[in-house]
């Protein structure tokens, strides 16, 4: 089984259409790992669900899926996250808000876990430190951990008996000897380490690899759509400069 693994889509279906059209032109997959966020920030919440269910899939819950329907407060976002989900809400269907509301916060393939913050604090929690990670290690049983919400491609490793230590996510990186693993794919929508192209990975279940890739996109298309819609500045702005 090959899975397109995508975290932080952020209503952004410009950014969503190319990753997809991306990954069946290095083979194809046979489903979709989602690690959260499909909503919020962006123009194009419901499209982006139903683009999302149109697959084999699973997907597990971000802050922004659960924020979007009243399920999660928005009183710990800034106040440009927070005008977002106000928005985001009312676009949605019933059933989009159905399928956000049944969403997990944890999912179990196989030795690999999904979560949208961490194994530790599987909403709201970002991994970027060697010291958060270590401690997460600690609350998953399996091999890797594949987690989104920073937004930034990372992979922390731990071979057995050594510190974890902690890098951008390489091109291609095998699931291979003693190490566990903790990896983000980084953001298909929302981008934020000073590359606007959105994120993604594929993972060869077989071959046991996983590959790191970047898209560009219309970015344009996305702001538009997002001034149209009366979203914050800043939000569109963000998105031409990854951050």
């Amino acid at each position: 089984m090959r899975y397109a693994v995508l975290a932080d889509i952020h209503s952004n279906l410009a950014a969503f259409e190319r990753v997809l059209e991306h990954a069946q032109a290095q083979g194809g997959f046979d489903a979709i790992w989602c690690l959260g966020d499909i909503v919020g920030y962006g123009p194009d919440p419901q499209p982006c669900i139903d683009l999302l269910r149109q697959h084999p899939h699973v997907c597990v819950a971000g802050n922004h899926d659960w924020a979007a329907i009243g399920k999660l407060s928005t009183h710990d976002f800034n106040a440009d996250a927070r005008a977002a989900a106000l928005w985001t809400g009312p676009q949605l269907s019933s059933e989009g808000r159905a399928y956000l509301d049944a969403l997990p916060e944890r999912l179990e393939q196989a030795d690999i876990t999904l979560v949208h913050g961490s194994p530790r604090w599987p909403i709201w929690e970002y991994l970027l430190t060697v010291h958060d990670a270590e401690d997460s290690f600690e609350h998953f049983a399996g091999r890797c951990c594949l987690v989104g919400h920073s937004h930034v491609p990372l992979a922390f490793v731990k071979p057995q008996g050594q510190n974890t230590s902690v890098n951008r996510l390489p091109a291609e990186l095998p699931l291979a000897g003693d190490a566990r693993f903790i990896l983000n794919p980084g953001g298909v929508g929302q981008p934020r380490d000073g590359d606007p192209r959105a994120s993604y990975a594929l993972y060869d279940e077989r071959e046991r690899v996983f590959r790191h890739f970047r898209v560009p996109y219309e970015v344009a298309v996305t702001q538009r759509r997002m001034i149209e819609a009366g979203l914050p500045r800043r939000l569109v702005e963000r998105l031409a400069q990854g951050w």
